[in-house]
């Protein structure tokens, strides 16, 4: 059993903050532990913890690439903030494949708590039905938006609660869990309680804009202030931890100011695991989510336990999250994982937050983006293609529906597709859609080709470092500089001057199809279905391009007689019609209508 700790006015500790509205008196004189030669402050560092440097992803060590995404709360069905970390973190996985590793890409949904139960009872449904429902609608976007996830996890699958009673059982057995009387303001939206020196006027949570409630609970305790000097140090000499670097300085603040003991079951909530030896408590929301990252690497039919699946890819390389769960992953979660004699992961990124034309998004102001909506009118590759290359990954980005469609025709449609598509026809019209030569020959002493292999070194630096952003760019500057070699060579003038000029006209169109090639499989992480259409246009396969490899960017992919497909776009222009361009066609209408009843007036007159 975990030590008890009754209240006491007297001889008291407070151990959370200095507000009087926030925290549990422990009388140290009742303390009666599990083991009497171990004081419950002690600390215990027998966990593993990385201290990798450099500022990528630590991608060369042995062992599998184990990328999660936060596991999404089912309160409501996927929003765009979820939908834009999840593309992010399936654009750093296909990287990874592409560069040779082993990728585990984790997902899935974070089933319980006390908001669960309300909104499954809002919906006159069970908490299950309500959970079944909105697991699938998660994995139904997932789809649509080109997810290639490995693992979903469920925090309601059996052999992830066995994980979590056994992760319990070991900080148990550490001294790390106890029991004492609690009183504090509660959000029930964030799931915890807050200190009053957090919280807005009338007590309001600052992330949710809701009164907090006054709750007095009899809880059990995670001992936290017990591994506030590992993590000053874990994090002092891992600065890689947590990225960007502005989020360690978030998180080391945290740290320095004190780190407080936190409730990790709840006596009022039903809906969730129960504490292993106490049926009465379930055990808190995030002390069972985050076991999930562990418990999706079990295998089917495995025995579930935490030996078989931390042998299955922990720690993990990356845990991606919104900026707003940085305190639960950079913090609670290794002091959690230190306990219980594990080791913490590689590195936590903490994402910014998305806004619509310049303000929040909510239901109140009537401004939400529905990723569903979106992906449905624009496909995935360009909700995809703008969400990576227009949010400077790691800080805060803004959608405006004419930014969108200006980037996406400008970028996708115009650059790449036409250039494809204009090459392509070029080809077909002079050389029977073949390639005359290998595009190794035919770039020799090309500078072209030069720059080509220059920009595609810099998108894989900075596909390493997690500047997703930037990896776009460098792919697109090489559609760029293909626009502007085509038209500096005007093939289709040097087609008109016999033998020679047609021997050049056609290296020059090898060269540009080749720098093509590159651009679908370096721009592949984040477009992999405009990737594959610009493939199979050159003549390769499906099956070919799913075994590419970042190996094959290298120049040289096209041979001599090759046959290209026929010429069709690869991404077609959006055109969205406003509702003046309806007005002033129908107008247009009406007045081509009256024209026509005054000519036929006038020739009856």
């Amino acid at each position: 059993m975990a030590c008890r700790v009754q209240y006491s006015v007297q001889n008291s500790l407070r151990l959370f903050s200095s507000s009087p509205n926030f925290y549990i008196s422990l009388n140290l004189s009742t303390i009666s532990s599990r083991n009497p030669n171990k004081h419950f402050t002690s600390p215990n560092y027998g966990a593993l913890y990385c201290t990798c440097s450099g500022a990528a992803v630590n991608s060369n060590t042995s062992g599998p690439f184990v990328l999660t995404t936060p596991l999404y709360y089912v309160n409501a069905p996927p929003h765009m903030g979820s939908a834009y970390t999840t593309i992010a973190a399936d654009s750093i996985a296909r990287f990874q494949r592409l560069v040779g590793k082993k990728v585990v890409f984790i997902t899935g949904t974070d089933e319980h708590g006390e908001k669960i139960a309300s909104a499954a009872a809002a919906n006159n449904s069970s908490p299950i039905e309500h959970c079944d429902t909105i697991s699938q609608s998660y994995k139904a976007l997932w789809g649509e938006l080109d997810i290639a996830y490995d693992k979903f996890i469920r925090t309601t699958d059996p052999h992830h609660e066995a994980i979590v009673k056994e992760f319990y059982s070991k900080v148990l057995a550490s001294g790390d869990i106890y029991r004492a009387d609690y009183e504090g303001l509660y959000c029930v939206n964030c799931e915890e309680y807050k200190d009053e020196k957090e919280l807005l006027e009338n007590n309001c949570c600052p992330m949710h804009l809701k009164p907090c409630v006054r709750r007095k609970e009899d809880n059990y305790f995670f001992a936290l202030s017990k591994y506030q000097k590992r993590l000053e140090e874990i994090l002092a000499e891992n600065p890689n931890f947590v990225q960007p670097s502005f989020r360690l300085n978030e998180v080391q603040g945290w740290v320095k100011s004190g780190l407080r003991d936190f409730s990790i079951s709840r006596a009022s909530v039903d809906w969730g695991i129960p504490v292993p030896t106490d049926a009465n408590q379930t055990i808190y929301v995030w002390f069972d989510a985050l076991l999930g990252y562990i418990s999706a690497l079990l295998e089917d039919k495995k025995q579930p336990n935490l030996q078989t699946a931390v042998s299955s890819g922990w720690p993990a390389s990356l845990h991606l999250i919104g900026k707003d769960i940085l305190r639960f992953h950079a913090v609670y979660w290794p002091a959690m994982l230190m306990s219980a004699g594990l080791s913490i992961p590689k590195q936590v990124f903490g994402h910014g937050f998305l806004t619509k034309d310049g303000l929040k998004m909510g239901k109140s102001l009537g401004n939400t983006l529905e990723p569903t909506d979106l992906v449905h009118r624009f496909g995935p590759d360009a909700v995809r293609y703008f969400f990576v290359k227009e949010v400077e990954f790691g800080n805060d980005g803004d959608y405006s529906e004419d930014r969108f469609i200006n980037i996406i025709n400008a970028h996708l449609a115009n650059t790449i597709g036409n250039l494809l598509n204009r090459t392509l026809g070029l080809l077909r019209k002079n050389c029977q859609s073949t390639v005359v030569v290998d595009s190794t020959i035919a770039a020799e002493g090309n500078a072209f080709r030069d720059n080509v292999e220059k920009l595609v070194e810099k998108a894989r630096q900075h596909y390493e470092k997690l500047e997703l952003s930037s990896a776009c760019e460098a792919v697109l500057e090489i559609g760029n500089a293909g626009n502007v070699y085509i038209d500096e060579k005007a093939p289709w003038s040097l087609f008109k001057k016999g033998e020679a000029g047609f021997q050049t006209a056609a290296k020059d169109l090898v060269i540009v199809l080749e720098a093509m090639r590159i651009v679908a499989i370096a721009l592949s992480p984040v477009t992999p279905s405009l990737s594959l259409r610009i493939c199979m246009q050159l003549g390769f396969s499906e099956d070919h391009f799913s075994a590419v490899t970042w190996d094959d960017t290298r120049w040289g992919g096209l041979k001599h007689g090759q046959i290209m497909a026929e010429p069709k776009p690869v991404f077609a222009r959006i055109e969205i019609q406003t509702e003046e361009t309806n007005s002033g066609a129908e107008m247009k209408k009406t007045s081509k209508k009256m024209e026509k009843q005054k000519t036929k007036k006038a020739v009856e007159a």
